[in-house]
C-alpha cells in the first residue's frame, strides 16, 4: 500500500481540498459581513474607502436629520407668514369699507378687533420645536443647509436668515364721534 506522503495523486488532492477549504472561508466571511473587503488585509485601498464611506453614511443621516428639521422651521414660518397676509388683506378690505356712507362703524370696528386678535393668534402659533420667527426677539437664525466632503476634509453647512424685529399690528379704534384712527398704544397679544 502506497503511503499518502509519497503518493503524488493524494497529495495533490490534498492541496486542492486545502485550496477549497480556504476559499469557502473567505467566501463565508464574506457572507456574514455582507462585505468584499472586512478588513484592511483584504485589500487596503478599498478597505480605507469603505471604511469612510461607512463613516459618512452616519454623518448624512444626522445631516438629513437636521435638514428636517430646519425646513419644518421654514415652513412653519412661511405657513405663518401666508396666513398673516391673508389676515391683513382681510383687514385692508374691512378697512376700505368703513370709508363708505351709511356703514355702521362699530360694527367694522368689532370684526378689525376680531381679525387683530386672530393675527396675533397665527403670529404667536407660528411655533416650531419652541422656535417662532414671527414673534420673539430679532436677529439670525440658522438651520443645516448641507453636507460636504471634500479634500479638506467633511463639513456641514448652513443658511441664516435674519428676523426683523416684532411688529405689533395695530386695530383701529373708533372714538366718540364715529371716525376711524390708528390707537396710540397696542393691545398685549
Amino acid at each position: 500500500m502506497a503511503s499518502i506522503l509519497t503518493n503524488a495523486s493524494a497529495m495533490s488532492a490534498l492541496q486542492t481540498l486545502r485550496s477549497i477549504s480556504s476559499d469557502m472561508s473567505t467566501t463565508q466571511d464574506r457572507i456574514s459581513t455582507g462585505m468584499r473587503v472586512g478588513a484592511a488585509k483584504d485589500n487596503a485601498a478599498y478597505w480605507s474607502i469603505a471604511t469612510t464611506m461607512r463613516s459618512d453614511k452616519g454623518a448624512i443621516s444626522a445631516a438629513q436629520d437636521a435638514l428636517g428639521l430646519g425646513a419644518a422651521k421654514v415652513d412653519t414660518a412661511y405657513a405663518g407668514m401666508d396666513a398673516a397676509i391673508k389676515v391683513v388683506t382681510e383687514i385692508k378690505s374691512k378697512l376700505v369699507t368703513a370709508t363708505e356712507q351709511g356703514v355702521d362703524k362699530a360694527k367694522v370696528q368689532e370684526e378689525l378687533n376680531q381679525l387683530n386678535l386672530q393675527l396675533a393668534s397665527v403670529a404667536n402659533g407660528a411655533s416650531f420645536n419652541g422656535e417662532n420667527w414671527l414673534v420673539g426677539t430679532a436677529g439670525a437664525k440658522t438651520v443645516v443647509s448641507g453636507f460636504v466632503r471634500d479634500t479638506a476634509g467633511v463639513k456641514v453647512t448652513t443658511a441664516s436668515y435674519t428676523t426683523a424685529p416684532p411688529a405689533r399690528v395695530a386695530c383701529w379704534q373708533t372714538p366718540s364721534r364715529s371716525t376711524l384712527r390708528r390707537p396710540q398704544t397696542l393691545p398685549p397679544t
